[in-house]
């Protein structure tokens, strides 16, 4: 129909949130194995746990809730590509002996394996619960868990935005190619930073509109999300809490022989 806006489009890992084998389970049981998993590769060492939680978080997130490895591979390459990026500097260290030089540290090198380790095998939990459940049934877990609510009625906004400035992203790319933009490097670089100018208003503008139509319906400080009745299945958390404690038992017997 004539001005009627474009739908929004669904994000790749809000498409998956909503069409695994887990989206009609209760997100607790969810949140049960990813928070454990979490709590074993921040406590435990991090050598012998923290590959065997990445392990499971993958074979979980694939094989048990069908989200393709692929797309699990693409939602970790963003942030283990800045954690990669940073880890050799905490492998070096400034010496001062015969005036400032880098050196390497063996020390360093040990805390970077560690902290390597132990952040991959996290961000696999997060990516894992991004990729199996959607925010819609996050926000009533955190409000009855005690989140501060204007905490939760942010996260919420900026969820729908981040939706908003999507599209707006898509749309202005698809014109800007249209119109050659990106035919040379230089031609490139002139589009991308009009574009990113452009969203940058959008988004105020868009953010100040949602602002002045949520208090012109009477907002009063919560906004209320309908979720589907769930229940709880005590087989699949019973099934949880044994992996979890599979999974710490055997990093605990690794850490004994690993240095």
């Amino acid at each position: 129909m004539p001005g009627r806006p474009a739908p929004l489009p669904m994000l790749p890992i809000d498409r998956y949130a909503w069409s695994n084998r887990w989206s009609g389970h209760h997100p607790g049981e969810r949140i049960l194995l990813v928070g454990g998993l979490l709590l074993l590769a921040v406590i435990l060492p991090p050598l012998s746990t923290a590959p065997l939680v990445l392990i499971v978080m993958t074979a979980a997130t694939v094989l048990s809730a069908g989200v393709p490895l692929a797309a699990f591979l693409r939602t970790l390459a963003i942030p283990a590509g800045f954690l990669l990026a940073g880890l050799p500097f905490l492998a070096m260290s400034l010496d001062f002996s015969a005036g400032p030089r880098l050196a390497f540290s063996a020390d360093g090198a040990r805390v970077a394996l560690d902290v390597g380790l132990r952040s991959l095998a996290a961000m696999s939990c997060l990516a894992g619960l991004a990729l199996t459940t959607p925010v819609s049934e996050l926000i009533p877990g955190l409000r009855r868990v005690g989140v501060p609510q204007p905490v939760v009625e942010i996260a919420l906004l900026m969820y729908r935005l981040l939706f908003v400035v999507t599209g707006q992203a898509i749309a202005g790319r698809r014109a800007q190619e249209a119109r050659l933009g990106y035919g040379s490097l230089r031609r490139s670089i002139r589009s991308l930073g009009v574009l990113a100018a452009t969203l940058f208003g959008r988004s105020l503008a868009r953010a100040r509109r949602l602002e002045i139509g949520l208090a012109a319906r009477g907002f009063e400080g919560e906004l209320k999300v309908l979720t589907p009745p769930r229940v709880l299945s005590t087989t699949r958390m019973a099934a949880a809490g044994a992996t979890l404690i599979l999974v710490g038992a055997t990093g605990l017997a690794l850490g004994r022989f690993l240095p």
